[in-house]
């Protein structure tokens, strides 16, 4: 029985930590795609990528290349490249690639005009992969979670591709409360790791972080989104993985501005999590549902309208 095509687009923390964990299962045959050439000299020629697993060997199965045509002939291709980068290396290869390849989209963000990323993707078979996994934990080979958004029939087919990985799936029929989810997360981190920075307290903790769950619950339904999907992994386990573990860059964030250290976004562009609180608390406000979505507005408040972190404190602790 041949192997099947899997190419993974990007070859960062996590393109490459995957493609680690896609090499246990023997049916698959992994290709790497990156435009950088000393990554992929790295992995062909010494099956490490230095760049990013500085020491840690790489399955010598696995190829890299700088060659866009690995995606011609792809039974199934994960995105982890930036989300800018989403649709124009999709219609760039669109034209070329089987009609019947399986798109899985690992990048997390909104589009410029806030639609969601999945939206600029004009494959049939597409769908969302997320949920709590850090890259590095990903690489050891520590068991971990993940949803998959998207039909029923992509889902068993990437069944196939994830056995034997130690990568466990759950399903949601809605990509769009996938993708958003992956997006809410990384704002309400942020929220969460502020509080943290001042009270160092499980108390207060879970006290912004419960309110946190229940606004996202809203933010689906306002969406149109199906709101148990916050039930799955992507939602209740990515949002925690992210609020309260330290290797996560928006709690990062979060505990330095509470500790008064920054609170310019202009410093921090890296940090999915702003754009996000910008373009959402901008929509809050426009639709008066500040009342329903008071950590937001507080976050909005406190990054773009200038207000203290005392009055933060003061709102989302009330």
């Amino acid at each position: 029985m041949p192997k099947r095509t899997i190419v993974i687009a990007g070859a960062g923390v996590f393109g490459t930590a995957l493609a680690q964990r896609l090499s246990w299962n023997e049916d698959n045959a992994i290709t790497l795609y990156t435009i950088e050439e000393d990554v992929i000299a790295d992995i062909n020629t010494k099956h490490q990528n230095s760049k990013y697993f500085p020491g840690r060997h790489i399955h010598s199965d696995i190829v890299a290349t700088g060659d866009i045509r690995c995606t011609y002939q792809a039974d199934m291709l994960f995105l982890a490249i930036p989300s800018k980068a989403i649709e124009p290396f999709c219609k760039g290869i669109y034209d070329y690639t089987r009609k019947d390849i399986r798109i899985v989209n690992l990048s997390k963000g909104l589009a410029e005009d806030g639609s969601f990323l999945i939206e600029q993707i004009p494959f049939s078979h597409t769908g969302s992969l997320k949920g709590p996994t850090f890259a590095v934990e990903v690489m050891n080979g520590d068991p971990s979670g993940m949803t998959f958004g998207g039909s029923v029939e992509d889902y068993t087919v990437l069944q196939g591709v994830m056995q034997d990985t130690g990568i466990t799936l759950d399903y949601s029929h809605d990509i769009r409360a996938v993708e958003f989810l992956s997006v809410l997360k990384n704002m309400y981190a942020i929220a969460i790791g502020i509080v943290s920075g001042r009270y160092n307290s499980p108390n207060v903790d879970f006290l912004v972080m419960t309110k946190s769950v229940n606004e996202m619950r809203k933010m689906l339904k306002l969406y149109g989104c199906d709101e148990e999907t916050i039930f799955n992994y992507c939602g209740l386990g990515d949002l925690g993985l992210t609020a309260l573990n330290d290797l996560s860059r928006n709690r990062t964030l979060g505990l330095l501005i509470g500790k008064g250290f920054s609170n310019d976004p202009k410093s921090t562009t890296v940090i999915e999590g702003l754009r996000t609180i910008k373009l959402l608390g901008e929509l809050v406000r426009s639709k008066g549902l500040e009342r329903q979505f008071v950590v937001l507005e507080a976050l909005y408040a406190l990054l773009y309208s200038g207000a203290s972190l005392n009055d933060y404190y003061v709102t989302v602790l009330a």
